[in-house]
């Protein structure tokens, strides 16, 4: 007798049905995941852009009596203060080391710039005010080099790297605002940022003989006098330096107004000089 096949027809029916509706039905699979691209932080204090501006600004006041930083690149000349020539947006110079690292970075982004013939003599008049294998030719090679983006550039980059972001950071590491960042970023630019007593790190020790900064409990205007009277007295240890208006008609007004933040309007002057912003 012939079995008969209609149970396992029956059976193999239900298994194709269930296939299709699992396949019609079933989930599909998790999109994948991409991590959100984290948003930066808007830069605060002075490193927020129009604060930074104004810094260079006022920077720019003391050293070249011009508003107009960004006209200074090509700018270069002895001014007799033993560091031998003092050139660029904030006074690089040959004798204390930053001029030397400024046309190494230079010249290992650009080969051949015009000032990468002069290394060997930066190098040798390192530490002195020499103009021994610089002279006219080098004065003329830094101008013609300060045309150029890339030179530009460069300046921007060791003035942020050796001097703004340092100030910044130690401003902020002390609980200062824009004005007491500004401060150690103008001491920086003039005295560098060693530790032996005449350097910024000398000064900012003997302010806070006198004065705790706001990290520690101090009042930040009172500890920025302090900074600024420690300050003085370097600078008029320095003929070249024995004027100080960038302290007593620019930066004190500023910080005896309430100013911590520098709001603008600014008024200041510089060697008799009058000055705004805004």
């Amino acid at each position: 007798m012939r079995k008969t096949m209609w149970p396992v027809l029956a059976v193999a029916a239900i298994l194709v049905l269930g296939l299709a509706v699992w396949t019609v039905t079933r989930p599909d699979p998790p999109a994948a995941v991409t991590a959100p691209v984290p948003i930066p932080k808007p830069a605060t204090g002075l490193a927020a852009p129009e604060k930074k501006e104004i810094a260079m600004k006022l920077v720019s006041s003391a050293e070249n009596s011009s508003l107009d930083w960004k006209a200074q690149y090509g700018y270069i000349e002895d001014i007799g203060d033993g560091r031998g020539y003092t050139a660029g947006i904030i006074g690089f110079c040959t004798g204390t080391g930053d001029i030397l690292e400024l046309v190494r970075a230079y010249t290992a982004a650009v080969p051949g710039n015009p000032l990468a013939e002069f290394l060997p003599a930066l190098e040798k008049v390192n530490g002195s005010d020499s103009h021994e294998g610089l002279g006219p030719a080098f004065e003329n090679a830094w101008r013609q080099a300060a045309g150029t983006s890339a030179f530009q550039q460069a300046q921007d980059t060791e003035r942020d790297q050796v001097y703004f972001d340092p100030a910044v950071r130690q401003g902020e590491s002390d609980g200062l605002g824009t004005l007491g960042q500004f401060i150690y970023y103008d001491a920086i630019v003039m005295h560098g940022a060693g530790e032996s007593a005449a350097a910024f790190g000398g000064i900012r020790k003997t302010a806070m003989e006198k004065a705790k900064p706001p990290s520690q409990g101090g009042d930040e205007t009172t500890y920025l006098k302090a900074f600024l009277d420690a300050r003085r007295v370097i600078m008029k240890q320095e003929e070249a330096h024995a004027n100080t208006p960038r302290i007593d008609t620019e930066q004190l007004v500023f910080l005896n107004d309430g100013n911590l933040d520098l709001h603008t309007p600014l008024k200041w002057q510089v060697y008799g000089d009058q000055y705004q912003i805004g």
